[in-house]
């Protein structure tokens, strides 16, 4: 039989599939993020997410080495304070745990892009993101509070901050703080389509900030939603946003897809706990093969549009890369 098409003639081998690939991961798209704690030669597995630790400020620096060494470029920081209260107020401290990771990975790798988590669960004693009155989280009252904190890890030393709170209004609330100080170069990644997920729970975990009472649902997106995203996408830019990202990622491909279809806007996604903490058991059972399955997981978020992907996989894939 005569056939004029035979795809299979493009995937021959090896070197035939890589000259014809469409996507392709380099250490450029990674983002790799953080857990920075208080204390001295700490580092720390982090049970429910294996190869991830908590890091002391002594510690932390040899880290930041080995990621410059494989070729990553940025790094998010989650710092996890020695003390909380209801206000979250060392979150904002010249001397917090993230601020004083700034200035040595700053000082140590000028060249490093370093980004920061703008939250306040970490800090705030009930867990939730903002300021609780009469047992509801308070959208206006907690903008200040998020602009404090931005400017503090801005004046630390980062080059972007990266609001996750999911307020109504924070993106502008930063944007003007960081304006009006004299920071009109430094810029917001925000996370724009952040849903209510259940694949935070490892990453809970690891930064101590699983709420107390309820959920954050009342602020975090339904994930039953699109439309939605969309708006939020579209609002994050006009109040000033410079990046824009969808969370979780593999759960939410089609939210990225339209992302990147319908703004012309540099997209990341987050390849969140959850989405890491299920490969690494089902490799641990032998069920599937880590390295491959990583990569592949990799591939389906860039593939749908992500520009780029902050993932607990950066050093692993970036050592297959190299």
């Amino acid at each position: 039989m005569k056939m004029a098409h035979r795809p299979r003639r493009l995937r021959k081998n090896k070197s035939i599939r890589s000259l014809v690939r469409e996507t392709e991961l380099s250490t450029s798209d990674l983002i790799y993020p953080l857990f920075v704690v208080p204390g001295v030669e700490v580092k720390e597995e982090i049970p429910s997410m294996p190869d991830n630790y908590h890091f002391s400020l002594d510690l932390l620096l040899e880290e930041v080495a080995e990621l410059v060494d494989l070729g990553i470029e940025g790094v998010l920081l989650f710092g996890i304070p020695k003390s909380k209260d209801e206000i979250g107020s060392r979150a904002w401290a010249k001397d917090g745990i993230v601020q004083q990771a700034c200035r040595k990975i700053k000082d140590e790798f000028p060249e490093l892009l370093v980004i920061t988590d703008v939250c306040l669960c970490q800090y705030t004693s009930h867990g939730h993101c903002g300021i609780i009155e009469d047992g509801y989280v308070q959208n206006d009252a907690t903008l200040d509070n998020l602009a404090k904190i931005a400017l503090s890890h801005i004046e630390a030393g980062a080059d972007m901050v990266a609001p996750s709170d999911m307020m109504d209004g924070r993106i502008q609330a930063i944007r003007t703080k960081l304006d009006q100080s004299g920071y009109q170069d430094k810029a917001i990644m925000a996370y724009s389509a952040k849903y209510a997920s259940s694949f935070y729970g490892p990453f809970r975990d690891a930064a101590h900030s699983a709420p107390e009472e309820g959920d954050r649902s009342s602020y975090q997106m339904d994930p039953a939603n699109s439309e939605e995203a969309m708006r939020e996408i579209s609002l994050d830019l006009k109040e000033g946003a410079d990046i824009v990202m969808v969370k979780p990622a593999l759960p939410y491909l089609d939210i990225i897809r339209r992302a990147s279809d319908q703004f012309n806007a540099p997209l990341a996604a987050y390849n969140v706990s959850g989405e890491y903490a299920m490969i690494k058991a089902a490799a641990k059972e032998g069920w599937l093969d880590e390295e491959e399955t990583a990569l592949e997981s990799l591939l389906s978020i860039k593939r749908a549009g992500a520009e780029i992907i902050i993932t607990y996989w950066a050093k692993k894939v970036a050592k297959l890369i190299q």
